[in-house]
Parts: structure tokens; sequence; C-alpha cells
């Protein structure tokens, strides 16, 4: 691909999307770079009930759907390739994929998102897909009439924790202190779920596969008094937080200490001149896809004005 491209765009959740949307709609040709999880982390959430003009709410992977078509509609250039090597050092900027294409081109929008976050227990990688998951839209259905734990006290748990019981026999919340993080009404719908119950204060330290090849048990241990228990289980769910996907960028782009990236306050451009970011690789406070369909919209915006200014220069 020797032909500079005036706008690429990396990753391909609403912040990547809404991006393309606004760049194909400004005639700046975009090409898009859908990335190791095409659709971004909402294609692995259940029912999104907040996201404006869905009045009764619309499944993750759907709405996803919804965002591709639109921005394919308007011609964005869609690879499902992922970004593994940048030179940001000189323009055009140069972009190799995972296939070893390489793409040219005059501003980067990167909107990688982030991953979800795992325990790191020695048993945790080797269950994973065998009653260990990050995912309960994706695995649920393999927990019918099943006990299962959910880790985590933010909405992301509960809300894991609410879906599970659509399935689950029972359903085990383990919180690490004596409150849940969780919205408001988050918290009631999972604290008045009589299929979920939470264990305070607990923390998950091993995992267990007696039978040899998927989740048998748990490892509970008690974070005030250092208690461990072992118990009997049948699935393991993490739901604990997330880590920006911004490790192609480290030492180039200005990041905080966690890896989100950098942006001008109230814009998306960061300290490159012509690279832009948006999403949940730099939001570490919002991080609602309502807020990332935003910032793409703002960083679609940035480029297509700062390859003005470039052009009148």
């Amino acid at each position: 691909m020797t032909e500079p491209r005036k706008t690429l765009i990396l990753g391909s959740g609403p912040a990547g999307y809404t991006a393309a949307i606004y760049a194909a709609r400004a005639n700046l040709a975009p090409v898009l770079l859908t990335g190791r999880q095409p659709g971004g982390q909402l294609t692995i959430t259940s029912e999104v009930e907040n996201f404006p003009g869905f009045p009764h709410g619309v499944m993750g992977p759907e709405l996803m759907v919804h965002f591709r078509e639109q921005a394919a509609r308007f011609g964005t250039e869609i690879h499902d390739e992922t970004g593994v090597k940048v030179d940001l050092k000189r323009r055009p900027f140069t972009v190799t994929t995972d296939t070893d294409r390489v793409f040219h081109c005059e501003t980067l929008i990167v909107s990688t998102g982030a991953s979800a976050l795992y325990l790191g227990l020695p048993n945790e990688t080797k269950l994973q897909g065998r009653g260990v998951s990050a995912c309960a839209t994706c695995d649920g259905f393999f927990f019918k009439n099943k006990l299962v734990y959910v880790v985590g006290g933010g909405d992301s748990a509960c809300e894991e924790a609410n879906f599970l019981t659509k399935y689950a026999s029972k359903v085990r919340l383990v919180v690490r202190r004596d409150a849940l993080r969780a919205s408001k009404i988050m918290q009631q719908r999972a604290l008045q779920n009589p299929k979920i119950e939470v264990l305070w204060h607990q923390n998950v330290t091993d995992v267990f596969d007696v039978q040899k090849g998927k989740v048998t048990g748990l490892e509970l241990t008690h974070t005030t008094t250092g208690k461990k228990q072992q118990v009997e289980a049948d699935g393991l769910f993490l739901a604990i937080g997330h880590r920006p996907n911004t490790e192609l960028f480290r030492g180039v782009l200005d990041m905080d200490d966690v890896g989100y990236i950098k942006t001008v306050p109230g814009k998306a451009a960061t300290n490159l001149p012509g690279v832009f970011a948006a999403g949940d690789c730099q939001d570490s406070y919002y991080r609602q896809a309502v807020t990332a369909a935003g910032s793409g919209c703002m960083a679609a915006i940035e480029a297509e004005r700062w390859l003005e200014s470039q052009h009148d220069h």
C-alpha cells in the first residue's frame, strides 16, 4: 500500500467506527483496521441500555454491527487486520499489520481500546475457555444449572453476575471490600437478585481442576484475616477492570503510568502532530460507549482540520 491514505484508524469499537463515519463523510477516504477484537468490548457485553437511540436497549454485538455497516456505507475501507508496528517519526506515517501489509497515512487515529484484566494465577491462563472466562455473554450459555463465581465489585461485575443468572443455578460475587463500586442501579439489581450471593472481603487466590481440563473449585482468601477456604465451582468469571491496548505506542506517544495515551485537554490530539487518540485507549475516567463515540467524532474532525491547516501552509 504505497499510496499514502489521508486517515488511518486503528481499532473498531465505538470510537474507531465513529471516527470512520465522520472521516468518510469529510471525504478523507479512511482506512480502518479492526484489530484483535473487532467491534471492541461491546462485542462481549450483553444488553446495552444507556446508548442513546435505543429506548428498549440493544445487544452489544448487534450495536457494533450497526456501527460497522454505517462506517462502510459512507465508504470506509475496513480490513480485519491488526497493526503490529508503527513508524511515526516522519510523515507519511507507516503502519505494518499482522499480515505484513504496510499502510502509509497522513493522519493516524488510535482507538485501540482496552482489554480485560486477569488475576494472574498460575491455573488461570491454562483454564481459559475451560471454566475461566472474562466474557459472560460469550460463555454463559455453557454454564446452565452450574455454580459460578464472578470476581469484581464494579458495574461490569454486577452486569456479568446478573447476566449469568439466566443460565447458572447460583452466582457468587466475590468482592474484596465491604461495598460495591458499581452504580446504584447496578448494585440494586445484583443485591436484589435471589440467585446472586455476595461474598464480602474475599479474594480468589487459586483455581483448581481436579478432573483435569476444567474448573472444579477455587481457593478463597479473606482479605482481612487471611483465612483460606476451598469451595466447589464450575466456572470463574473475571470482571476486575481493563488495561489500555497501547503497547504499540509505548515510548512513542505520551502516556500516563498505566498506559493511557495523553491527549491535549478537551481534544483528541496527542503529543505528535497528525496523531489523534480516542476511546478507552485514552479515557481512564468515563470509559463509556457513548463517550468513546464522542471522542471518535472529535478525533476525525481534528484530523480533517489538521490536514486542511497543512495544505494551507
